[in-house]
């Protein structure tokens, strides 16, 4: 059975839904409207977790072709930093969380100079000096979007709720998990011990 056939999801349909994944906001952006699902009653828009689910696949088999050294994760967001770190430890790549010092991917006299050759951002809004940088240094541009997110800058989309402590943390659980086992890290996906506690931002 080829991939594209295989409707099974990395993890249960319901821990991505209890995780709020599929929680975007009352406002939508023309480039998110493939990855709604539906409106609400109360007008949030809905994010449909199986393109989820694709996008992190996609991702992950993407992400593991290159040296974790130079993938650098960037998250301005509070509730993505501790996410992102546990994220980056464990495949062993650089994380900028907080605030990014402008020059950290152009100007090689900055004391926070690197040189990465994927950048991985957690909102591409907040994450936005970031994302410039990493268009002017032409890298590829993996990015968490919400419902109203902009995204034509972005090369891969992971439609996700990505202002909720919990899902940034199921998100990135996930996505570490998969990257693992695309490198041949991990035999099982069962052999991965961390939960998804582990990656949660603490109140």
């Amino acid at each position: 059975m080829s991939e594209m056939e295989n409707t099974d999801l990395l993890i249960a349909e319901d821990t991505y839904l209890t995780s709020g994944v599929h929680i975007g906001t009352q406002q939508k952006s023309a480039d998110m409207k493939d990855f709604i699902y539906k409106v609400r009653q109360d007008g949030l828009y809905v994010l449909d977790v199986k393109k989820t689910d694709e996008r992190l696949r996609a991702a992950a088999k993407f992400i593991a072709r290159f040296d974790p050294k130079r993938v650098l994760v960037v998250s301005a967001r509070q509730y993505g930093q501790k996410p992102a770190r546990e994220f980056s430890k464990a495949i062993g790549a650089p994380t900028y969380d907080g605030r990014f010092v402008p020059g950290t991917l152009t100007n090689p006299m900055n004391a926070s100079f690197v040189e990465p050759e994927v950048i991985i951002c957690t909102d591409p809004a907040a994450d936005k000096q970031a994302l410039k940088e990493a268009l002017d240094i032409q890298i590829p541009i993996i990015a968490m979007c919400d419902a109203n997110n902009e995204t034509r800058n972005v090369d891969l989309v992971i439609p996700t709720n990505n202002k909720g402590r919990r899902a940034l943390a199921c998100i990135y659980w996930v996505l570490t998990r998969q990257v693992l086992l695309e490198r041949g890290d991990l035999k099982d996906p069962a052999d991965f011990k961390l939960e998804i506690e582990d990656f949660e931002s603490k109140l």
